[in-house]
């Protein structure tokens, strides 16, 4: 199963992109295929059940509130072949959830949508995916523009219009050679805030925080 791409840290100023906001939870991936339908799940690193609380629960989660939506909008799309398969990516998180880790009890849980994969195009270009996922929850939009210092500053502030804790994941498309779509660019910019309470929380174990930032 596709596992989602590490995300920079690093801006690019040159590329338009779409900021949105960065939800404070761990990554859930799910695979669908036309035969299996949704048969695979897992964590950033590896495969999940749902007797594996608290992270097991998003499944619980998915199958209430997800399958019968993205199983429509697959078909949709005509996501078919022998060989197709769309891995979809989410944020699990709840009020309390901070750095992966998660208080909160399973119904107070949410999965947010933040990504697709799909066999031999790669991830969805920000603006289609805003697109195709228009009528279920993905993260609000905050700004569309270039990523540049005062996008960076109102961020690491916590100025954003709208942004919640930890800050925003700006997206853009590189431009492609004759008909090719150009290389999907992503880097995130975070608030202060959010990077001292992480600092707190690691301590001494810089490990951890390089691990988490």
């Amino acid at each position: 199963m596709i596992t989602y791409p590490s995300i920079a840290r690093q801006p690019n100023r040159e590329v338009n992109i779409i900021a949105f906001d960065k939800l404070d939870g761990s990554n859930i991936r799910v695979e669908w295929t036309p035969k299996n339908g949704f048969s695979k799940f897992g964590t950033r690193k590896r495969l999940l059940s749902p007797g594996e609380l608290p992270l097991g629960g998003a499944i619980l989660i998915f199958k209430r509130e997800w399958e019968t939506k993205l199983t429509k909008i697959c078909k949709k799309q005509k996501w078919i072949g022998k060989d197709m398969r769309v891995t979809f990516f989410f944020e699990f998180y709840g009020p309390r959830s901070f750095a992966g880790h998660h208080e909160d009890e399973i119904e107070d849980m949410k999965l947010t949508l933040i990504d697709a994969h799909v066999y031999k195009k790669g991830l969805i270009p920000p603006r289609e995916f805003i697109k195709i996922f228009k009528n279920v929850d993905t993260p609000k939009v905050l700004y569309e523009g270039k990523g540049n210092n005062d996008l960076q500053k109102a961020v690491a502030d916590g100025t954003l219009e709208g942004m919640t804790f930890e800050g925003v994941v700006c997206k853009g498309l590189l431009p492609g050679k004759k008909k090719k779509q150009g290389k999907i660019v992503m880097f995130k910019f975070k608030s202060n805030a959010w990077i001292d309470q992480l600092k707190y929380f690691c301590g001494d174990n810089n490990a951890m925080f390089k691990e988490l930032e």
